[in-house]
């Protein structure tokens, strides 16, 4: 630094002032004597930048939402309840993604695929200018990715707050709820089960009986997301069942990511929790669980094989294998052998005439060889599993599987193609043709054509369009099969059973406001209104609506205008 600019130390700022600078009072009398060029407003571009408030101003609640899920019936689930409480507080659930405002988008992680989509639909939005939100296993397992960098993530365990995070998305905000559900430092099996939710179906409830699992399997990236088990309580299970069958539904789906594992972190288990369940289910409406795992289910066989021949369980079980070679499972850390799956399935096929076994398999595993495969080649040449989930193996990004020695991806490929090709050599329901069956009718067909229904096997069975089957209970003729699927003919003369116990909510209804979700809305909202009336904005849509009051706009102009007064008061003060 210049030695001049420290020749004379400073006593006070004002020394810096030099003679020839103005005074202060000279530059006010100069500011009296200046005067305000006078523009003219434009009153059109006013009122439409009145009407357009900055971010903070805008009104939350009268938005719409498109909500897409992938991956399992427990995201499924988590999306319901998702588009029930953004329903509740106002918010119109679209299925097209055009018109929507906001994307919710609910990811899986299992597979590659799968977050590809997932990671294509971020960009796609972004594009199109749309809000996002992001909910599911993908932005839990790994939240600091670069492609989530700066977006709103709504963790699996807390999508009972998707509304405030929606609501500072829509403002402009940033919104990240990842941390787990605990009472008493113990872990929860995440939000409440009496939340509103809007089934996809109406006629079929999703139940989430526990989350996350025991094992810690090389290959898997949902135990990131959803963590070690933590289980729901039997009584609100059964509460849930027992209000999901007063709002119409026929069909109760138990989920989880293992629900042989159920209980045992709070002192129960799986068979005294379907017990309990079977108490309250109508006449005619049936149960079916979800995927359990071999090691859990071995010790409750006996139990487990009464509950399945209960008239109002489906005898369907799904035990994913995944490889049928001792040393590939050891690999996978899957703690079972396949002796144990057998052993299984072979009690369960005894115990359970006709049951239905779906099973899982994973091609080209590392250091899954030649020999290996075709181990599990038999097994299924052997079984002739009805349902199989061929999948190849895709490496996850920090699975212990992923740091593993890779088998070629032509070479898995080509197990895929084999083993697709073994499971096609066979029809499993030829020899039922001329069976006379009782078939529960929930869905319509893909292509529009039928009606799907599911016999006591759970096995598909479609069924002529009459309007009169849909939620019932119906007797037909098997007359003819294919692959996945039977076709049945109703008996003339046969009855249509109701197992509802009342009417099945409108698509789209809203399910579950009690009232104390009523009275925690009243704490939300000003003020509250229902209507399940259909609007233009709507589009004839059956929905249960709390609107927002439209108040506060009003009340944000007028201490806006208040502040405008305020300093032009104290401007002219000032002259």
């Amino acid at each position: 630094m210049p030695s001049a600019t420290c020749d004379a130390l400073l006593d006070d700022i004002e020394d810096i002032v030099s003679q020839e600078d103005s005074k202060p009072q000279d530059r006010h009398f100069t500011r009296k004597h200046v005067v305000p060029k006078v523009r003219r407003r434009n009153t059109q571009a006013y009122l439409q930048e009145e009407n357009s408030p900055p971010n903070d101003s805008t009104i939350p609640g009268i938005q719409t939402i498109w909500i897409r899920t992938w991956g399992c019936s427990h995201n499924n689930s988590d999306g319901e309840y998702m588009a029930g409480q953004l329903a509740a507080y106002g918010y119109k659930i679209t299925e097209n993604a055009s018109e929507a405002d906001l994307w919710l988008l609910n990811s899986c992680t299992v597979k590659n695929p799968a977050e590809d989509h997932f990671r294509n639909s971020i960009k796609k939005a972004q594009e199109e200018n749309k809000k996002v939100v992001l909910a599911g296993c993908v932005p839990q397992a790994q939240p600091r990715q670069d492609y989530l960098k700066g977006m709103s993530i709504i963790g699996v365990q807390q999508i009972d707050r998707v509304v405030e995070v929606v609501e500072e998305t829509i403002k402009g905000h940033s919104v990240r709820l990842l941390g787990q559900k605990k009472d008493n430092g113990k872990r929860l099996g995440g939000a409440r089960l009496d939340l509103p939710k809007i089934r996809k179906n109406p006629l079929i409830e999703i139940i989430s009986i526990n989350t996350g699992c025991l094992n810690a399997c090389t290959y898997c990236k949902t135990k990131h997301a959803r963590g070690n088990l933590a289980s729901y309580p039997i009584d609100e299970l059964v509460d849930r069942a027992k209000q999901s069958f007063q709002e119409g539904v026929c069909e109760i789906w138990l989920t989880s990511e293992d629900t042989g594992a159920y209980g045992r972190d709070i002192g129960t288990d799986l068979p005294t929790l379907l017990w309990k369940l079977v108490e309250v289910i109508p006449e005619g409406a049936m149960l079916r669980l979800g995927m359990t795992n071999p090691p859990y289910i071995l010790e409750h066989l006996e139990e487990m094989a009464k509950i399945l021949n209960h008239p109002r369980v489906y005898a369907f079980l799904h035990i994913p294998v995944q490889s049928a070679s001792d040393s590939v499972l050891m690999e996978m850390k899957r703690e079972y052998c396949v002796a144990d799956f057998k052993r299984v399935v072979d009690f369960l096929k005894e115990k359970v005439p006709g049951i239905t076994i779906a099973t899982d398999i994973i091609c080209g595993f590392p250091g899954e060889t030649d020999q290996d495969f075709q181990e599990t080649v038999k097994l299924v040449e052997e079984y002739r599993f009805p349902s199989l989930f061929i999948n190849q193996f895709y490496p996850r990004p920090g699975t212990p599987a992923a740091k593993m020695e890779q088998v070629p991806a032509h070479v898995k490929k080509q197990r895929t193609k084999d083993l697709s090709r073994v499971f096609h050599s066979y029809n499993p329901y030829d020899h039922k043709i001329g069976e006379r069956q009782q078939v529960l009718v929930t869905e319509e067909s893909f292509d529009s054509k039928f009606y799907v229904a599911h016999n006591r096997f759970y096995e598909q069975v479609l069924v002529p369009k009459n309007p009169s089957f849909m939620g019932k209970m119906v007797e037909v003729d098997i007359n003819e099969s294919g692959k996945h699927f039977m076709k049945g003919q109703p008996v003339s003369d046969a009855k249509v059973y109701t197992p509802s116990i009342s009417k099945p909510l409108a698509k789209g209804e809203v399910s579950g406001l009690t009232k104390e979700f009523r009275n925690r809305l009243g704490t939300h909202l000003s003020a509250t209104s229902r209507t399940s009336a259909a609007s233009p904005r709507n589009s004839g849509s059956c929905r249960t609506v709390l609107q927002r009051p439209r108040q506060d706009r009003a009340l944000r102009l007028a201490v806006g205008l208040a502040l405008v007064a305020l300093c032009a008061f104290f401007i002219k003060l000032y002259h």
